[in-house]
């Protein structure tokens, strides 16, 4: 019972919501880890579930240990999910309206400082296919912010080389152009000229999408995040860095150079301006990091 209508949602995500694989990904958890709830509960029938039965699942949840931040995203899921039940007909209202939502610690988001960035530029070994891909991998994912399903996604027909953007599919089928650098540009036209040519003669397929792997096909988010573990292992950095840390990156680096918030908003294709203003307190730590350093009388 239960599994169909699994099934369905997750359909719906893909078809109606164009969600990516990562977002799909952690919505089948929450839903996997609620499921398991109901049938621990003898539960068989989602319309059975009431406010008192999720009230004892979020103390489940609590015993668990699991961070203000999860129970949230969890809560988050399931109100979807009762959602689309809802307009589907299968159930006659949603219980996790009236479920309120942990009050979240607004983390600074984590991101690297220029010095930190240096050495993963130079370590692609850029005669190999793979070398030079990597490369356009970093220049383009630090040069435009984008996420990490909008960059894997990308074909060669959405590069305009000639005004130095890129076409980008964002969440909810939003399209935004977002421009990239001369280092972005160097890096991609160099892969596209020579190490992707030789990559699709790896697999003889036919596929548009800018990023392969080493067998000729296109590169996964999973295989990127292995990617930029890889560089730093190479550069023998001890930091971590992930798609959206360099997100993160991007973002922090045009506001401490003075560009305004609405612009930032843009090109990462924020919904909402609080949404892109959290980068903000990164900005203000910066400055008094500056001050503190630098002023006589700090």
């Amino acid at each position: 019972m239960f599994l169909k209508w699994n099934h369905a949602f997750v359909e719906y995500l893909q078809l109606e919501k164009n969600a990516s694989e990562y977002t799909i990904e952690f919505y089948q958890k929450d839903l996997d880890s609620f499921f398991s709830f109901l049938h621990r509960e003898g539960i068989l029938d989602l319309e059975e579930v009431t406010f008192s039965m999720i009230r004892v699942y979020l103390t489940d949840l609590q015993e668990q240990k699991l961070s203000r931040r999860s129970v949230s995203r969890k809560i988050s899921s399931l109100r979807s999910f009762y959602r689309f039940l809802e307009r589907e007909g299968h159930v006659s209202g949603n219980p996790f309206l009236a479920v309120s939502l942990p009050k979240l610690d607004h983390k600074i988001p984590d991101f690297l400082y220029e010095e930190e960035m240096k050495p993963l530029f130079s370590i692609s070994d850029l005669s190999t296919p793979l070398g030079q891909r990597n490369q356009a991998l970093l220049e383009l994912l630090y040069g435009t912010g984008i996420r990490i399903s909008e960059c894997t996604s990308l074909t060669v027909e959405e590069i305009d080389f000639s005004i130095g953007t890129i076409l980008v599919h964002g969440k909810g089928r939003k399209e935004r152009y977002v421009p990239f650098g001369r280092f972005a540009q160097e890096a991609i036209e160099t892969f596209l000229e020579d190490g992707r040519k030789k990559l699709l003669n790896v697999s003889k397929e036919d596929t548009s999408v800018v990023f392969l792997n080493g067998k000729g096909k296109p590169l996964t988010p999973r295989g990127v995040r292995f990617i930029l573990n890889q560089m730093v292992e190479q550069a023998a950095l001890s930091i971590k860095v992930y798609p959206h840390k360099l997100r993160h990156t991007f973002a922090t680096h045009l506001l401490n150079e003075g560009a305004d918030l609405r612009s930032v908003q843009e090109l990462l294709g924020h919904e909402n301006l609080s949404t892109t203003q959290i980068y903000t307190h990164v900005t203000k730590e910066h400055l008094r990091k500056i001050y503190l350093k630098n002023h006589p009388r700090a």
